[in-house]
């Protein structure tokens, strides 16, 4: 990495695009953190305690999703489609709720790489939130968001 873009990534460990950006930040020793459902859920059982995420006081999604977004500087939602439907359309309506950066990257996007740097560099963001759909409904998310964050970090 020629330059450490960000302080921190923040996620909530579900299956998908979350775990992928946990994953690359741990691979590449950049600090990462969230919060997650009470009993560590996810798609796919309780979450490996490798990753660093703090339970909330309930199992519901909405309750880790609003936490992670007012953890962070920004918000970076992933998806293959450019439409957002379940937990990630709730973290857009979260986020301009909370009058937090919101940014939507899906591969129609040009340059999607890029455009999150910019926005990173815009929004004076050091915390970044990397929220998505679950790898059940959208197969193959984790391979985009790898792509773009090696891409950010070149």
């Amino acid at each position: 990495m020629k330059k450490q873009v960000l302080e921190k990534i923040v996620s909530g460990g579900q299956t998908g695009a979350d775990r992928a950006a946990l994953d690359w930040a741990i691979l590449r020793k950049i600090p990462h953190s969230g919060y997650c459902p009470k009993g560590r859920l996810a798609e796919d059982g309780r979450l490996d305690a490798k990753y660093q995420l703090i339970q909330t006081r309930t199992t519901d999604y909405r309750e880790r999703t609003e936490k992670n977004l007012l953890e962070s500087d920004g918000t970076v939602i992933f998806s293959l489609s450019d439409k957002l439907s379940g937990g990630s359309l709730d973290t857009l309506r979260l986020a301009e709720k909370h009058k937090k950066p919101i940014l939507h990257l899906h591969l129609a996007v040009t340059q999607p790489a890029r455009k999150l740097e910019r926005f990173i560099g815009k929004h004076k963001i050091q915390i970044l939130n990397i929220a998505g759909p679950r790898a059940s409904k959208e197969p193959g998310i984790e391979g985009f968001v790898e792509s773009v964050l090696d891409a950010l970090a070149r």
